[in-house]
């Protein structure tokens, strides 16, 4: 596995110089987790950064009366985890694999010494700025929008503008993901099945009728 070309590959990573890119495939190893599986839990010492190469990774925090709160489901290309380097000593949420995924893992420790250099650390910074600033959308969406304009961001930002859509997330995980009740997105389903806007079979999704041009 050509670990250079996947950091390279992935967008959160494109604001680095070749240079850096290497030196942080050196110090990062591959990780394999099964479907359910935790790859960390929320409250636990954060040693490690990582990029999801496949699958999809879950995150949710847990609330006092025991609820789990979906706060994004990663997929593959995305960085996550990266508050342990600067804020927090320990993992805000809890990471548990949806599926088989196979992960990237930067050890802090690692990444704190080439952030000691300062053209690194100000590129780094500059990916984390732009994440943020997503971040900050995310929230205003989840706030703003309803639950069908939410179902179909979602679908547009994990797989792109599709007519034809395999998901291996079940439809538990996609309503936790756009915030969402399971029978809010039952209800939702059966709307848009009757109105021939998607068609739901398995794990595929049909989209009938162009939902991408009103999204903006």
């Amino acid at each position: 596995m050509n670990l250079e070309l996947l950091i390279q590959n992935t967008s959160f990573f494109k604001g680095l110089d070749d240079d850096h890119r290497r030196e942080l495939a050196r110090i990062c190893s591959v990780a394999h987790v099964k479907k359910k599986e935790y790859l960390f839990h929320e409250g636990e010492q954060g040693n490690d950064m990582f990029l999801l190469i496949d699958g999809n990774i879950q995150l949710h925090k847990n609330t006092e009366d025991g609820r789990e709160v979906v706060i994004r489901v990663i997929k593959p290309g995305e960085v996550f985890a990266e508050v342990v380097l600067f804020e927090r000593d320990r993992y805000p949420v809890s990471a548990r694999a949806v599926t088989h995924a196979d992960v990237l893992v930067f050890p802090k420790a690692g990444v704190h010494r080439l952030l000691a250099e300062e053209g690194f650390r100000n590129d780094f910074i500059a990916l984390l700025m732009a994440k943020q600033r997503y971040l900050a959308e995310r929230i205003q969406e989840l706030t703003t929008t309803d639950v069908e304009c939410r179902f179909f961001t979602f679908l547009r930002a994990q797989y792109g503008e599709k007519e034809r859509i395999h998901t291996p997330l079940s439809k538990k995980d996609i309503a936790a993901a756009i915030g969402t009740t399971p029978e809010s997105l039952s209800r939702l389903i059966l709307r848009l099945t009757e109105d021939e806007i998607i068609d739901w079979q398995g794990k595929e999704i049909r989209i009938l009728s162009n939902p991408w041009d009103w999204l903006g």
